[in-house]
């Protein structure tokens, strides 16, 4: 009696799924296709980045110079706009030009209603201070990926390409299209 219900308890697997071993190798196909999209990937980008090193340096390089001067050509539109202007106020208001000479000459102001700051010599030299460690602050190197610098030592390059060809290899070998066995029939 429990011979005959573990029997139709298998007929009945049978029946509901007539092929449960094509699901499992069907499965593990897609698992051993994935496996091998990311160990190729991985490996291959690995190459990639070991080999084209320099070329990626350039490219980057040259993304930041090009954004550098990008903002010089904004600052040069932008004073020739103020100076556009300038010129307009000057043809509109020739009295204009007493109140900008003194300080565009440098020449004391004769206005006898007006307070002019005075600036010491120690006040120049702290703006200069500041405005120099301001300017060291901004490295060559500081738009370049973290990446990239961890990159430029050769050493590291070698096991990068190392690394790389061994993924390569680890996903063909391990995760490569599996050959045919001939079906026992």
């Amino acid at each position: 009696m429990a011979q005959r219900r573990d029997m139709a308890a298998i007929s009945w697997l049978v029946a509901r799924d007539p092929y449960p071993e094509g699901r499992v190798m069907q499965r593990q196909n897609i698992l051993q296709t994935l496996l091998f999209v990311v160990f190729f990937g991985i490996g291959t980008a690995a190459l990639a980045v070991s080999i084209l090193y320099d070329d990626l340096l350039e490219y980057y390089r040259n993304k930041q110079l090009l954004k550098s001067e990008e903002e010089t050509l904004n600052k040069l539109e932008s004073l020739n706009a103020d100076y556009d202007a300038l010129l307009r106020q000057l043809e509109e208001n020739p009295g204009i030009v007493e109140r900008i000479a003194p300080a565009t000459l440098g020449t004391e102001p004769n206005d006898a209603n007006t307070v002019y700051p005075e600036v010491s010599a120690e006040q120049l030299d702290a703006a200069r201070k500041v405005l120099a460690e301001d300017s060291k602050r901004q490295q060559p190197g500081a738009g370049l990926p973290r990446w990239i610098i961890r990159c430029s030592e050769p050493s590291r390059r070698i096991i990068l390409f190392s690394a790389g060809s061994f993924l390569i290899l680890i996903s063909f070998i391990c995760f490569g299209p599996a050959k045919q066995r001939p079906c026992k029939q």
